[in-house]
């Protein structure tokens, strides 16, 4: 019988192809949007966690304003921490390299958003003003050049800047232009070193993506922005046999000391920044998805309409069937056939599509989409649930229909 239908199916759908092909668009666009979406999401988490995971359980981070990095659940990221105005200073790098269970401080002092290079100028653009100590932190190397360290005379320091293969490419048209000359804030640098490409992001450790960023010494920093610091946040390397939670009540003290006892600033160790960054991911991904999984109702509703009008176009086709001897139950199995025909391809071109626009992201980008059987599932079960939901209705009013009025009917 199912056979029957599947075939009975597909022979009516390919009468009207142009119109089947539009009412699975629907489908599709629903199915590549919620697949690509989540599939983003998870690679982004997975890159976010990697970097993390690279610091060393020996890192500890030092952001303005209160981030709760300790609960897992989303009532307790607080989401305006990330737009308050920064709190820290210079004095409180200071006072973190003093400690004694701290190896090394660096910096993320944000200077500007533009720079201009031999061939353009580009306006996104993260200039950011660090220490030396940054590189073992992240655990960088140049690609080429080298990149700016203690052993540097202050001079050199104060006239350098290591430069994202992004910012080489787009300013200078070339893979490595050190040497060049790079200015900010109409100050002219000479440029050290080139960062090789990462899978940098706006969630990564340093809150930009490292391709398109700009790092000057500190010292420098300062001077450009006449001492008005804007730091983002403190990386602070631990000495290694150092009791990680009495370096973060260490840290915790000497900070607040410097802010005259205000608490405006948060420490969080490996396992907060986890936390926080899953957090955060986790509800984009979650909102952009149900965003998404819209365009899959929408495409639902096309089916309704699409088989409402086929139903009526059929109507002399149903008397028919009914005449020599169809039950209700048959023709209502017939029409939703075709509902979840209509349904399962426009699902399946849809991963389809979905699994290409991932490759060309991770072909083409930096991003590094993770399509999981689980969100392939997920995308086709909600696909499958608007296909049967939406097409109970049209089949309902063609089995419902009396033999002899639908004979009648043209």
């Amino acid at each position: 019988m199912w056979s029957g239908n599947l075939k009975n199916a597909l022979s009516s759908l390919r009468q009207s192809r142009w119109r089947t092909t539009f009412t699975m668009l629907g489908i599709i666009i629903g199915v590549v949007s919620v697949v690509t979406i989540v599939s983003l999401g998870d690679g982004l988490k997975r890159q976010v966690t990697g970097q993390i995971s690279r610091l060393g359980s020996n890192v500890l981070t030092v952001r303005p304003g209160k981030v709760d990095g300790r609960h897992s659940s989303l009532s307790n990221l607080n989401l305006y921490s990330y737009l308050a105005p920064s709190t820290l200073t210079q004095n409180d790098v200071t006072s973190i390299q003093n400690l004694p269970s701290v190896q090394t401080a660096a910096p993320i002092d944000f200077v500007s958003n533009s720079a201009q290079g031999s061939d353009d100028e580009s306006g996104d653009v993260f200039v950011a003003g660090t220490s030396p100590g940054l590189w073992d932190i992240l655990h960088e190397q140049a690609a080429y050049g080298s990149l700016f360290s203690s052993d540097s005379s202050t001079d050199q320091q104060n006239n350098i800047a290591v430069v994202g293969s992004d910012i080489a490419s787009k300013l200078y048209r070339s893979i490595n232009p050190v040497g060049e000359s790079i200015r900010i804030n109409g100050q002219s640098f000479t440029i050290y070193g080139v960062l090789p490409p990462s899978a940098g992001s706006l969630l990564s450790v340093t809150g930009a993506d490292l391709n398109s960023s700009v790092f000057i010494p500190e010292s420098a920093a300062q001077s450009l922005t006449n001492n008005h610091s804007n730091i983002l946040q403190i990386f602070a390397q631990t000495r290694s046999g150092s009791n990680l939670d009495n370096s973060v009540k260490a840290i915790q003290q000497a900070v607040s000391t410097s802010h005259n006892g205000v608490n405006d600033f948060t420490v969080l160790k490996q396992s907060d920044l986890l936390a926080v960054s899953d957090q955060l991911v986790g509800t984009v991904t979650s909102f952009m998805s149900g965003i998404a999984a819209i365009a899959l109702v929408v495409g639902g509703i096309g089916i309704m309409n699409i088989m409402l009008v086929s139903v009526s176009e059929r109507t002399r086709e149903i008397g028919i069937r009914k005449a020599i001897g169809a039950t209700n139950r048959q023709i209502l199995n017939q029409f939703l056939v075709e509902g979840l025909v209509l349904t399962v391809g426009g699902s399946v071109i849809g991963i389809g599509v979905a699994m290409l626009i991932n490759f060309l992201l991770r072909l083409y980008s930096s991003w590094r989409p993770a399509v999981s059987i689980p969100v392939i599932i997920l995308a086709v079960g909600i696909s499958l649930a608007a296909g049967i939901l939406f097409s109970i209705a049209p089949a309902l009013k063609a089995a419902r229909k009396n033999p002899i009025d639908a004979l009648r009917g043209e």
